[in-house]
């Protein structure tokens, strides 16, 4: 153990990033006999520039359709895309063999959108600023 270290960093290196990831994948392959890990990502493209101006990034794995991070810019918002974007999102989740969803949101993001469109609270966990919540989310498929 003494040629050992611990480094700290704000910063996600590929060569840190590939051991972790493929020991983990190997290591739940051998546990379950899956190994369906894939990212997932649904954008809106703008035609002229073929910029991505926002979307959903997530992944499936073991049954469950993970959605990361979902961004979309003011201009774009109540305009139905966000609908769009989550339901095909979900549609590839069931095409991938998911049988459930899950995400996280804060307080002041978007809770009540995912609850109309059948999303369920199931945690819910303090964050910063003062008074605003981490809440977990999930979803039969």
């Amino acid at each position: 153990m003494e040629n050992l270290s611990v480094e700290v960093s704000a910063v996600i290196e590929p060569e840190h990033l590939q051991p972790i990831d493929a020991g983990l994948t190997a290591f739940n392959t051998d546990m379950t006999g899956y190994n369906d890990h894939l990212p997932l990502s649904v954008v809106i493209r703008c035609n002229e520039t073929q910029e991505v101006l926002g979307g959903i990034l997530g992944r499936t794995y073991l049954g469950i359709l993970f959605i990361d991070l979902v961004y979309l810019p003011l201009e774009l918002r109540s305009k139905g895309l966000g609908e769009k974007l989550l339901t095909h999102a979900e549609e590839e989740g069931r095409n991938r063999g998911c049988i459930s969803a899950f995400l996280y949101t804060i307080s002041f993001q978007a809770p009540e959108f995912y609850k109309k469109h059948g999303w369920e609270e199931f945690g819910r966990i303090a964050c910063l600023p003062e008074g605003a919540s981490r809440i977990f989310m999930k979803k039969t498929l």
